[in-house]
């Protein structure tokens, strides 16, 4: 029986990564919104001569997961001390095994199993926290994106005049969803052992994370040239995180409803579609596609705590 379990669980975690693999794979040769062939041509444009450019980019991403890792240290070593590369086994395992399901909602489960059973709805919980804090800090900016896009826009585009109800009522929506959540687990006397300044902490690391990975989306768009200026981007980009996180979807989908988003955003501004469509797939790749890959290392390592 341990032998047939055994094997089962090396099968599974096979399938997990056969699958990321696959379907990262097939999203980025099949784009049915940027061929395979436009990508690597727009990226041999500026490559030549923004070299140096893209450096700063893979700086800006490598902060982006630096202090995800941090944020999730944190959160996990108020049941149990981990190390710095603890989380990021963690975290990249997750996102790996998380490609599949909705709004990546695997990763929750995945996180948990690197600890004791006895411990793993604690985890949960404070994943929850870790991302809901995320979710909170895209909201608050998002609010302040579309609040400069109603001001701006909806004389010029008689469309965003629709969008005005829709937008307000789903931020109402987040805004309570947020705090019923926090409401109900404040409830439990585990929560109340967290102190204020843990809480401080992931909101501050959460915040820093979205500066790096927003600006990482204005970079690109000063390496392919584009003309605009910086208030008018970043309030555009603010836009495009939030809208695309307030759309249930599975993670793999992330970089189409982004791509879509930020290309209807960015056509206010009469940007070309084609360049908003390479910068957002580039983004998906650095951002999620290599660190799943990387992921699945560790998820084809991966063995499972037994309890005591």
């Amino acid at each position: 029986m341990n032998n047939y379990k055994r094997i089962l669980f090396i099968l599974i975690k096979l399938l997990i990564v056969v699958g990321a693999i696959y379907f990262l794979v097939e999203k980025l040769v099949s784009n049915k919104l940027l061929s395979f062939e436009q990508f690597t041509a727009q990226l041999s444009l500026v490559f030549a001569t923004s070299i140096w450019y893209f450096l700063i980019v893979l700086v800006f991403t490598d902060a982006n997961w630096i202090l995800e890792i941090f944020k999730w240290k944190k959160l996990a070593s108020i049941e149990k001390k981990i190390s710095f590369f603890d989380a990021y086994k963690q975290c990249f395992a997750s996102l790996t095994a998380s490609i599949i399901t909705p709004n990546r909602i695997g990763e929750y489960g995945a996180k948990a199993l690197y600890f004791k059973k006895g411990t793993r709805k604690k985890i949960v919980l404070l994943n929850f926290i870790g991302n809901i804090s995320q979710l909170t800090i895209t909201v608050l900016f998002g609010i302040l994106g579309i609040v400069f896009l109603l001001n701006k826009y909806s004389f010029k585009h008689p469309e965003v005049n629709f969008l005005k109800i829709i937008l307000i009522v789903l931020i109402v929506v987040i805004a309570i969803f947020i705090l019923k959540k926090f409401k109900f687990f404040k409830i439990g006397h585990y929560l109340k052992t967290i102190s204020a300044k843990i809480y401080f902490e992931i909101i501050s690391l959460s915040f820093l994370r979205y500066v790096f990975f927003s600006h990482q989306f204005l970079l690109l768009l000063f390496i392919f040239g584009v003309n605009i200026d910086y208030f008018t981007a970043i309030n555009l980009v603010f836009c495009m995180y939030f809208i695309a996180s307030i759309i249930p979807s599975l993670a793999i989908f992330d970089w189409v409803i982004k791509g879509s988003i930020a290309v209807w955003l960015f056509s206010f501004v009469g940007i070309n579609e084609l360049t908003i469509l390479t910068i957002t797939t580039l983004m998906w790749i650095l951002n999620f596609a290599i660190p799943a890959l990387i992921g699945s290392i560790f998820v084809l390592n991966f063995k499972l705590i037994k309890s005591e």
